[in-house]
């Protein structure tokens, strides 16, 4: 595995500064039933990494006296870590949005056959990932067989509502690019996904998020290992448009490890660069719950220019109409 890091502070990003905290991005841990060519968690079925109840229930604290609106639970598959459920149903009880970001393969693990029904019971949305709507696309990226186990995860949460109009149950779907390029524009994609998916599946959904691909860990590797690196960070930074620097997720949200600590956004975790922060090198959540966050610097790095090329990228999708 290449190390991307210092490949990625030569171009001076502009400084950024967080605005009010909304959301709490959480990592359950790096464990996941596949191994995604366009992974920045460079996740796979042998990680071991994972967060311990005890963490669990600090982030639990955090998102009670921070009044944070959103849960945005992440992994790996952040279903197999075994307390998944009890911070789903505790965050719930609180009041709080809670997102689970989900690979649908997962819905068929052995172990997991009620989770698309606990789900349901708990009022999760689900964000899911479908990087295409094409067979060969998705299991060329993701691995054989995926694409059909996917379309199968789709109609079980469809059956229960997800993604149905006027259920209430809300479905969204993720796309990256199948290699070093931009995404293409958002909404006339979705339209895509929509005609073809309910056409050949019968599968709904409510919105489809168009992602950037970042240039680190196993994505940033393998264009080290091409020579493709340079010309598709120079692809970012040629598109780049300030205009998306107002909406960017790193403004909004925290990203969680699976240890507790904490940065600015989940590449940034991935990437090992600590919020820069006066009083603690490196914090964790205790040390932020008091603390004055909003109008505090965030840690640029040249990966940023992913989610402010074109129409920028965030975990909610494209920043620009």
């Amino acid at each position: 595995m290449h190390d991307t890091l210092p490949l990625l502070n030569k171009r001076g990003f502009p400084r950024l500064r967080r605005g009010n905290l909304t959301t709490l991005q959480v990592n359950l841990g790096y464990r996941c039933n596949q191994s995604c060519l366009h992974c920045h968690v460079n996740a796979g079925p042998g990680r071991t990494e994972e967060m311990t109840l005890a963490t669990i229930e600090s982030v639990l604290e955090f998102v009670r006296r921070r009044n944070i609106t959103t849960l945005d639970i992440t992994g790996g598959a952040p279903e197999l870590n075994p307390h998944f459920r009890h911070l789903v149903c505790a965050a719930r009880a609180l009041g709080t949005r809670v997102i689970d970001r989900c690979n649908l393969t997962i819905l068929m693990e052995p172990g997991q056959e009620d989770l698309a029904q606990f789900l349901t019971d708990s009022g999760v949305e689900i964000t899911a990932s479908l990087p295409c709507y094409l067979e060969d696309n998705v299991d060329r990226q993701r691995g054989k067989g995926v694409f059909t186990k996917s379309i199968e995860g789709l109609h079980r949460l469809n059956a229960l509502g997800y993604g149905i109009t006027g259920s209430g149950r809300v479905l969204n779907l993720v796309y990256n690019p199948q290699g070093p390029s931009l995404p293409p524009p958002q909404e006339s994609l979705e339209r895509d996904y929509r005609v073809h998916l309910r056409t050949h599946y019968q599968v709904e959904f409510n919105n489809l998020y168009a992602l950037t691909n970042m240039p680190i860990q196993r994505f940033g590797s393998t264009l080290v290992s091409k020579g493709q690196f340079d010309d598709y960070l120079n692809l970012l930074v040629h598109a780049y448009q300030s205009a998306n620097l107002e909406g960017v997720m790193c403004r909004s949200l925290l990203s969680v490890d699976w240890q507790g600590y904490v940065y600015d956004c989940d590449f940034n975790q991935m990437l090992g660069i600590p919020m820069p922060m006066v009083d603690h090198i490196r914090p964790k959540l205790g040390d932020l719950l008091n603390a004055a966050i909003e109008g505090q610097p965030i840690a640029v790095f040249d990966h940023c220019y992913g989610c402010t090329a074109g129409q920028g990228s965030s975990c909610g999708g494209a920043l620009a109409a």
